[in-house]
């Protein structure tokens, strides 16, 4: 835990303002991974479409795409496990969005095949992975590389990352809000003042 510290300070900041800005240009973020991963995938999108700490907030579009049962069962058996999360960047990705992966070996053969596509499509990515990062590292424009080998004390800096990734962006979320809000004060406040009363109550 000390020496993740130390060495993802950085790129858990970098992480936070690439989802941010994502979400400040009106982008979505989807998100899968594996087994463990794969529930870390579906905690990640319930705090930001849900709540952190700020209850006040707008919800914020992540989708997990671990969560279609029918779907991942389906094509999976239809075409192949390697393609349930590649098949769904390609439906679902569009300019602008960003693609996060959770693995704590980077050698998924569908994580793999989710990151060449959005990398086909221009969606930016970010990878949450252990060890020596796996095939994943490459593919990944942003790399949050937990230095372990073991597989349960990846997972356990990996959740604490997460939960890091969600309160820094919630903060940076309400700040933004509340400066619009501030915004939307002072146009009405104008408008009161220079006599304008037939305005409309915003927010």
């Amino acid at each position: 835990m000390e020496k993740s510290r130390q060495t993802l300070k950085t790129a858990i900041v970098e992480a936070a303002q690439a989802l941010f800005t994502c979400f400040a240009l009106g982008g979505k973020v989807l998100v899968c991974g594996n087994g463990g991963s794969a529930a870390d995938a579906q905690h990640f999108a319930a705090e930001f479409v849900g709540k952190l700490r700020c209850s006040k907030r707008a919800g914020l579009p992540v989708m997990a795409l671990t969560a279609d049962t029918a779907f991942l069962t389906a094509w999976a058996n239809d075409v192949g496990y390697e393609y349930v999360f590649s098949r769904q960047v390609e439906t679902f990705a569009q300019p602008g969005d960003l693609l996060l992966g959770i693995s704590t070996s980077g050698r998924s053969p569908n994580m793999i095949e989710a990151f060449k596509t959005a990398r086909h499509c221009h969606i930016n990515t970010i990878v949450l992975v252990g060890g020596d990062g796996g095939e994943l590292l490459p593919l990944a424009d942003l790399a949050l590389v937990v230095p372990a080998t073991d597989t349960q004390r990846i997972q356990e800096v990996q959740h604490l990352v997460l939960h890091l990734l969600c309160e820094l962006v919630e903060k940076r979320v309400g700040e933004k809000e509340e400066g619009e809000r501030g915004r939307v004060g002072e146009w009405e406040r104008q408008r009161v003042a220079n006599g304008n009363h037939q305005f409309y109550q915003l927010g």
